[in-house]
């Protein structure tokens, strides 16, 4: 049984595609490095760097933690219910029939419907199929560090799935980028975007109050 199990996982690493870009989140659980299918998923992976090397995702909480299913983080505001993308306004979906939820340790962007990613993104704490086709799969987490990603199981959770102490992103550095030609904009100017944004009323449905995935 155990042979089996392990060449099902080695036929399914084996069915990935090859990774071009890799950054390590530096956290309060520890480091987790991620390796990036930024061929894949170009705009997603774009959006994702960028977005890291203007220090946007810096001393940002994971807002929520669904233990064996996901621990999702990448808004600013840490309530779920903010964060926007480099292109002002939420982008497309990116699926590839070769990037499937089978695993934990699989990056993908949380969003609350087709077509509308951010900022946020999520981390899978188990095998999530539901997932395939309905969020962006565009990143894996790679080495040891997934034992620092499997911590988050123990932490108590609260109201609308959210930790009671949640884990802090204090920063995450870029260790090989895909993408010669992004331009940030100044830290400053992103997080102003950010204050201006939370300053104007969001229309949120009633039901969504965090971005979730279908069901």
């Amino acid at each position: 049984f155990f042979f089996l199990k392990v060449w099902r996982m080695s036929n399914v690493y084996i069915s990935e595609p090859v990774t071009e870009g890799k950054v390590v989140f530096h956290t309060t659980l520890g480091d987790i490095d991620v390796e990036l299918w930024s061929k894949q998923t170009p705009k997603t992976c774009r959006n994702f760097i960028q977005l890291a090397m203007e220090g946007y995702y810096d001393n940002v909480i994971f807002h929520r933690l669904v233990p064996g299913f996901i621990l999702q983080g990448g808004d600013p505001t840490g309530t779920g219910e903010g964060g926007e993308s480099i292109f002002g306004q939420p982008f497309k979906d990116e699926f590839h029939s070769r990037l499937r939820y089978t695993r934990r340790g699989l990056v993908g962007m949380a969003n609350t419907g087709p077509h509308t990613n951010g900022s946020q993104f999520f981390i899978t704490l188990g095998n999530t199929p539901e997932l395939t086709d309905q969020n962006t799969l565009f990143g894996k987490v790679v080495g040891d560090t997934i034992y620092n990603v499997i911590k988050a199981n123990d932490f108590m959770v609260g109201n609308d799935d959210r930790p009671t102490h949640p884990p802090v992103i204090t920063s995450v550095e870029i260790l090989h980028n895909p993408f010669d030609d992004i331009i940030p904009r100044s830290k400053k100017a992103a997080q102003a975007d950010e204050k201006t944004k939370k300053k104007k009323k969001r229309t949120i449905p009633k039901d969504n109050k965090l971005l979730s995935f279908a069901d």
